[in-house]
């Protein structure tokens, strides 16, 4: 299962049906999970532990030194992704910055051809990263999110579940979960195809509709609609993750509608 031409350092680790295709690089440290699928040029580097049944395509490097002016090499850190993951060609996953840190993926992922995912970054699961996203160090992405190709994401910024951004975004305040941004940090509303086929309630969605105009379109400053927002005790767990969001965001700030 592994081509002649490949080159597998001893030192790394591969389940016994794991797939290697020509001159790809396996360096000491890897560790490859059963089924896995590693193509043509292909290089994974150092500490990079991977899931069962995850593909990494032509030409993807993973696992490289973080593009960090102050970053020690001799740092130990790593890469760790998670199972049944698409990983398609020329993808760059840059390994932590942090000793003894990760950049870590999670499950059921696609990352389309040439998406960045720098160091520290976190993506949840069930994501759709389209062509040539690029997120930058220590970004937070939920789960079953659909990022629009060509959009580029700020460092130390969050993305909620179930969000959505327009192709060539730029992003570099928080995206609340549900919610779809385009162009420069600007919101168009909630996500709501993506919320029906994610199967949530005529009722919960109506719940998160009412929810985002009270603390978007009040009269009352942004913090304060949303704090009495939150004071409510029987809002439905989803609508509560999106106050949450909303009240805390990271210290970038959150994404607002395009004032009119």
């Amino acid at each position: 299962m592994i081509h002649p031409t490949a080159l597998v350092d001893p030192g790394a680790s591969l389940a016994d049906d794991v797939e290697v295709g020509p001159y790809a690089i396996i360096g000491d440290g890897v560790r490859l999970a059963d089924g896995c699928k590693v193509a043509a040029g292909a290089q994974l580097i150092g500490r990079v532990e991977v899931g069962a049944g995850t593909s990494i395509g032509n030409g993807a490097i993973i696992g490289a030194d973080p593009q960090h002016l102050t970053f020690v090499p001799e740092t130990v850190s790593g890469v760790r992704i998670g199972k049944d993951n698409t990983i398609r060609e020329l993808v760059t996953i840059h390994r932590s910055a942090a000793a003894d840190g990760w950049t870590m993926v999670g499950d059921d992922n696609f990352l389309m051809a040439g998406v960045h995912l720098a160091h520290d970054v976190v993506l949840g699961d069930g994501n759709v990263i389209a062509n040539n996203c690029l997120l930058a160090g220590h970004v937070e992405v939920g789960s079953r999110t659909f990022l629009g190709g060509g959009s580029v994401f700020h460092q130390f910024i969050r993305l909620g579940d179930l969000c959505m951004t327009q192709g060539n975004s730029a992003i570099s305040k928080d995206v609340p979960p549900y919610c779809t941004a385009y162009r420069l940090n600007r919101l168009a509303g909630l996500n709501a195809i993506g919320l029906r086929r994610a199967g949530f309630s005529p009722a919960l969605r109506s719940e998160l509709k009412g929810v985002y105009r009270a603390a978007y379109a009040s009269a009352d400053p942004f913090r304060e609609a949303v704090a009495k927002l939150t004071e409510k005790p029987d809002w439905q767990p989803e609508t509560k993750c999106l106050l949450e969001a909303l009240a805390r965001p990271s210290p970038k700030g959150v994404c607002f509608p395009k004032s009119n």
